[in-house]
């Protein structure tokens, strides 16, 4: 039998979503939440029915017996607290954007190159939806022939969640770490290749008047060692539900999903409709990519576990480069660890 890993979860806003997965997975059991908010950490141990509410992230380091922890706390705190958690001999879960600077990336990859046993993943969970999952095999089985160009909106719709949330109060906010870092996720994953130069522009145009005071739109231009065009928006002002659309441009088919639903186009003729598609383009909950990240732990898949962490630090290399790019408003070159 794998042995049943224990776990705490650091932050109950999605943080809750860890907690029940941890709660509802064979290979663990939930020992720990945290939150700054005493009185919602007891609801949420009370709603799960498992989980004492630790009084400090302290106290979970420090317990010998917690394997896994999920951070799901603000953008700001991912860093350190990971970091602490890698000293401590923990595995770490957490929130995008895995850090939001390259400082802060270099620290955690040195503390984990210290730790190498010690499994990193980042929940990108979009990678887990039915759609995307097909839509890899189709890009990888040569079905939409040679790629030469990928397109993603990140479409946030909710305005009032970087006015009026925790968001504004976060120093350097970016919208690329924040949500574009979902599609620059679904593009570097289904091309199987690191772009090597990013070039990002933005403006603040939506919150203009408002306590936000960061770019609420970025738009990033990635090019790739085959050819490959990418071209990534984080949309946080926009005039829209909350949506993820997705073009990816083939010799031979493309595949677009935007408010029409998902489809694939297989030839130029005017006449002919794309046919549907009829996968989901969401997971069934965000929890779905640590359930498949606890079942590599359990199963000790050390070539599986190093390949996720090694995939999280290269695309949070990618988001950091596209934020240094807007910042500096120059084309960067992308720095690998």
């Amino acid at each position: 039998m794998p042995p049943i890993l224990t776990a705490a979860t650091i932050g109950l806003g999605v943080g809750e979503q860890h907690a029940r997965t941890y709660v509802q997975s064979p290979h663990s059991r939930l020992k720990w939440v945290f939150d700054l908010n005493r009185a919602k950490a007891a609801a949420v141990a009370a709603a799960i029915g498992q989980g004492s509410v630790a009084d400090s992230y302290e106290q979970v380091l420090a317990d010998p017996e917690v394997n896994v922890i999920s951070i799901a706390t603000y953008d700001d705190d991912h860093a350190n607290q990971m970091i602490a958690a890698l000293e401590a001999g923990k595995h770490v879960f957490v929130e995008k954007p895995l850090c939001r600077t390259l400082e802060e990336l270099r620290a955690i990859y040195q503390t984990w190159r210290q730790y190498p046993h010690l499994a990193i993943e980042s929940n990108l969970v979009l990678r887990s939806a039915p759609l995307y999952r097909w839509l890899s095999d189709a890009v990888h089985s040569g079905r939409l022939g040679q790629i030469y160009a990928i397109d993603g909106d990140y479409l946030y719709g909710r305005l009032h969640k970087i006015t009026d949330g925790w968001r504004k109060d976060v120093r350097g906010y970016s919208v690329l770490e924040g949500g574009g870092i979902h599609l620059l996720d679904l593009a570097v994953g289904l091309l199987g290749e690191l772009p090597t130069t990013v070039t990002s522009q933005g403006n603040r145009i939506c919150t203009q008047g408002t306590a936000f005071s960061y770019n609420d739109f970025a738009c990033s231009t990635l090019t790739f060692p085959s050819g490959v065009i990418g071209r990534i928006t984080a949309n946080f002002g926009c005039v829209h539900r909350h949506q993820h659309v997705l073009r990816v441009f083939g010799t031979q088919g493309t595949v677009i999903y935007d408010d029409c639903g998902p489809r694939i186009h297989t030839t130029r003729d005017p006449a002919v409709m794309a046919a549907p598609i009829a996968l989901s383009p969401l997971p069934a909950s965000k929890g779905d990519l640590l359930s498949s990240w606890l079942d590599a732990i359990t199963k000790g898949d050390r070539i599986a576990t190093q390949r996720i962490t090694r995939n999280n630090l290269d695309l949070i290399s990618v988001c950091i480069a596209a934020e240094q790019s807007l910042i500096e408003g120059a084309t960067v070159t992308i720095d690998y660890l």
